[in-house]
């Protein structure tokens, strides 16, 4: 008897397991709890996607003059790099024989941005040009004209003249991306047309030294040379960022890329139309908040971006703002950490009227501050710091392409004596001076200033961007 209640009991079993997912199905028995917002399942293809933007991104090809400068460009490298012994014997011997200047292709993409031609790539893709060919994805070519450019976001709009129909690609909303959500980039890595990667986001807000605008979407999708100023979308097919850099010690793809936020192109794209980005201006010199600091100002948040200077007659000092108070909302907005001013402040209109809230010795209190206009700098300079025994050059995005330099703003070392303060201090050519004692350089006029505060002894904190990894670095003055 037991043994038969045993057989039935394994029967019974048996025909449950089998028939309860029928009965699941048939509502019968709820089947087991899930949650109702689960991870969504990555896509099983992009090729749907790819098929719907392709015709919409485009090879962008520059014609560039380069200057030659001594040996410091060469139709060849030397093995020996900068330190090449007989770099004396080719200048005496061959120096007048190479050419001054010479032409070097430098390739890119863009994207469509509306029907009227306008295409969106990197500045550093079309500066100093002096033509620009434009293929789209079924092989046409078109020259293209350079409408408005901007170096300091990197961004560029140029326009094609097409007697055909293009189709642009719609735009997407950066703020929503999060970290972990799939990603698409296409372009024309190597001149390879057309070519499509895909990867997440790995983070976003990132500051990788870029200029004073940092605030990139970092994600694993290849990205190489080539891909500058291609789209990177989301997976509903719509351009979240425009891939810029990447980090890479060789010059290919370690799966570190980086791409403009669309948001930041899309509050930019109506004055480039123009010809001309007009920025807005604060006439302030602001820093980060460090534990020390908060603790030395007595501050009860890190919060805000402190200000460590305040321009004469500009914008802040006439609405009564000064040096150690806390900006912590500009306009409505809330300023979370340093670098969200800059950029919210040079969105701003011209002459429009804000109000401006600051920490001051623990109290709030708020300005009423008309926006000024942000003037541009001149060319870049070159000082020759005979005391410290180095030369440093105001860095450009010329600068940046001749040496390989990872960033484009900071001041850039060329030269460095032998057993100089400077060389004592590590310094090596090719190092980018981004701070002076944690506030950050602006020019060469102001390294100068800076450096001429400290007495003979006292020693400089620096901050140095090296082959796109920071160090601190510490000069004693002579």
């Amino acid at each position: 008897m037991s043994a038969k209640l045993r057989l039935g009991a394994k029967t019974v079993f048996l025909m449950l397991f089998i028939l309860l997912p029928g009965i699941c199905l048939l509502g019968l028995y709820p089947a087991p709890a899930r949650g109702k917002e689960g991870p969504p399942a990555p896509p099983e293809s992009f090729s749907e996607l790819v098929k719907r933007v392709e015709m919409s991104v485009v090879n962008i090809s520059a014609v560039k003059v380069i200057k030659r400068e001594g040996l410091g460009i060469l139709p060849f490298q030397s093995p020996f790099g900068r330190e090449d012994p007989f770099k004396d014997f080719f200048e005496k011997f061959f120096g007048d024989r190479l050419p001054k200047e010479f032409k070097q292709k430098s390739l890119g993409s863009g994207f469509i941005l509306d029907k009227d031609g306008f295409i969106l790539t990197n500045n550093h893709v079309v500066e100093k040009t002096e033509e620009i060919e434009v293929t789209l994805s079924d092989g046409k070519v078109f020259t293209a004209e350079i409408v408005g450019r901007d170096p300091k976001t990197d961004l560029a709009l140029i326009r094609i003249d097409s007697k055909s129909p293009l189709k642009p690609i719609p735009l997407g909303d950066s703020e929503k991306l999060q970290v972990g959500d799939w990603v698409v980039a296409i372009g024309s890595p190597f001149g390879l047309g057309n070519t499509v990667t895909a990867g997440i986001v790995s983070a976003k807000y990132r500051h990788i030294g870029a200029g004073a605008y940092d605030d990139f979407i970092q994600t694993d999708a290849s990205i190489n040379p080539g891909n500058s100023g291609g789209p990177l979308l989301n997976t509903a097919g719509e351009v979240v960022g425009i891939n810029t850099a990447i980090f890479s010690q060789t010059g290919g793809n370690i799966g570190i890329g980086f791409a403009i936020p669309v948001n930041m192109a899309k509050k930019l794209v109506p004055q480039l139309k123009e010809g001309k980005v007009v920025r807005g201006w604060l006439g302030v010199m602001i820093q980060q908040i460090t534990p020390q600091l908060k603790e030395k100002l007595g501050l009860e948040t890190d919060r805000g971006a402190l200000v460590a200077d305040v321009t004469e007659d500009g914008p802040a000092d006439k609405a009564g703002i000064r040096r150690g108070d806390v900006i912590v909302s500009f306009d409505g907005k809330e300023i979370k950490e340093m670098r969200d001013l800059p950029f919210i402040v040079s969105t701003t209109p011209v002459g429009k009227k804000v109000n401006v809230e600051v920490v001051r010795k623990g109290e709030k209190r708020e300005f009423m501050v008309e926006v000024g206009k942000m003037e541009e700098k001149a060319e870049a300079k070159e000082t020759t710091q005979a005391d410290l025994g180095m030369t440093l050059k105001e860095n450009s995005a010329e600068l940046a392409e001749r040496y390989n330099l990872p960033v484009q703003n900071g001041l850039v070392v060329v030269k460095v004596e032998p057993n100089s303060p400077a060389a004592a201090a590590g310094l090596k050519p090719g190092d980018i001076l981004l701070e002076v004692d944690q506030k950050a350089l602006e020019d060469v006029d102001d390294f100068r200033r800076r450096i001429a505060r400290y007495e003979s002894g006292e020693t400089v904190l620096l901050l140095v961007n090296r082959k796109g990894g920071t160090l601190f670095l510490t000069l004693e003055v002579p």
